[in-house]
């Protein structure tokens, strides 16, 4: 079915690199994750008074829209509707939704309108798993999984009509926010005690999304194995770039928090730090990827202070090296990436960038870039690095491998003060 659909456009997402994901729902209140209804296996009645206070009286989408271009983020996907079915558009399916709280206010449509007034495209994340409908029946990852007397009503829950309920509010997401630029579906689980396509009739979801926004990207969770135009990634980094069954490179989006939660959790402190953070953009642009960097906004609508505080770092090492980030791919194979370090490569300029992970004494070793190399300079301050090639016998005696004779890029004893410093090397 899926066949008659032409595939959208990539360009831009591999072009853009950097978006701002968006979990945002009742789970702010209790404030200790966005799957606090499973892991605690809380019943609706007892979530229920989340939704009668949820009211985000600070909510400013143009603060948003400001971090998160200041940060460098090109696109953003925000959760219309997370796992425990809370609707944050005030959609005509459902009462569960952002209408019947103290807020009333449509907060999708206000997000979008801010975001694209920066000129960041928009995604939708829409959640295939409700622990909130009626005919959604309970499965392995159901809060009311191990409640007999719930899975005892399962034969009286019908699938189908909540597959159609699903349809009806894509629908909806397709037609009243304009030009939608990208889908995230989340997530399939089939097998026993689980679900998949089947279930979703993942088939007519996808059909839905084409035929409405025929330019949008749409995420590879649906359970299609010939759907997908870019892989997904959750909370780790690829060790190289990612393949299909046939080895041809895919495009990719490493989707990651600042801390281990999602959703906003006042209490987790595993917070990554700026440099860490950094890293794992430019890593993923090495190989490739895309990184889908996610934000947990408060229960009254603000971004944490210390979600703000890592934007701000990253929007400052963004504004000065942010062209060793647009526009890159990852290096041709034959210039072997120094220990420590990760290169990006820029095909239109035909410009290498070398990250440093970690600092060295004086000399990098490049292999492969003999002969290759015009000049090159730190890219933060344009300042000159100076660059020579070595003999080949002296490479032999160190490396014992006299076929990809390097440069040796020297560096200064100081590290420059960016979290990630980033030399710009302008090939010939």
């Amino acid at each position: 079915m899926t066949s008659r659909f032409s595939k959208p456009d990539t360009a831009w997402f591999t072009h853009d690199r950097f978006g701002m994901f968006i979990h945002w729902g009742l789970y702010a209140l209790p404030a200790r994750h966005e799957w606090i209804r499973n892991r605690e296996e809380i019943s609706i009645a007892d979530y229920q008074k989340y939704f009668a206070h949820f009211d985000p009286d600070l909510f400013n989408p143009k603060e948003w829209a400001r971090m998160a271009k200041l940060a460098g983020m090109k696109y953003f996907v925000i959760t219309t509707k997370h796992h425990d079915g809370f609707c944050l558009w005030p959609t005509k399916h459902t009462d569960y939704c952002i209408s019947n709280t103290p807020y009333q206010q449509d907060l999708i449509g206000q997000t979008v309108e801010a975001f694209r007034a920066e000129g960041i495209k928009v995604g939708f994340y829409y959640s295939l798993i409700d622990w909130h409908h009626p005919e959604f029946t309970i499965d392995k990852i159901h809060p009311m999984r191990n409640n007999a007397a719930e899975r005892a009503k399962n034969p009286l829950r019908d699938m189908r009509k909540y597959a159609k309920y699903m349809r009806d509010q894509v629908l909806e997401l397709c037609t009243q926010y304009g030009k939608i630029d990208l889908f995230w579906f989340d997530f399939s689980y089939p097998g026993e005690d689980g679900k998949g396509h089947t279930d979703w009739e993942s088939e007519e979801l996808y059909a839905i999304v084409h035929e409405l926004q025929p330019h949008a990207l749409v995420d590879n969770r649906l359970d299609l194995p010939d759907v997908g135009d870019f892989v997904t990634p959750e909370q780790f980094q690829p060790a190289g770039g990612l393949k299909d069954a046939n080895g041809k490179p895919v495009v990719w989006e490493a989707c990651q928090t600042f801390s281990g939660s999602w959703g906003y959790y006042r209490d987790e402190h595993t917070w990554k730090s700026v440099d860490l953070l950094i890293r794992m953009l430019s890593d993923g642009v090495s190989k490739g990827g895309n990184l889908l960097l996610n934000v947990g906004p408060t229960a009254r609508g603000l971004f944490d202070a210390r979600a703000i505080e890592r934007l701000e770092g990253m929007g400052a090492w963004m504004q000065l090296h942010s062209r060793s980030i647009y526009g890159c791919v990852a290096a041709p194979e034959h210039f072997v990436t120094p220990t420590d370090c990760r290169y990006t490569y820029n095909p239109t300029t035909n410009r290498l960038y070398l990250h440093i992970f970690a600092w060295p004494f004086r000399d990098i070793y490049c292999p492969g870039l003999a002969e290759h190399v015009d000049y090159a300079q730190f890219l933060h301050d344009g300042s000159e690095v100076h660059f020579g090639e070595v003999s080949e016998a002296s490479w032999s005696g160190m490396a014992g491998n006299a076929s990809q004779t390097p440069i040796a890029i020297q560096v200064p004893i100081i590290r420059p003060d960016v979290a990630v410093p980033v030399i710009e090397i302008f090939l010939k």
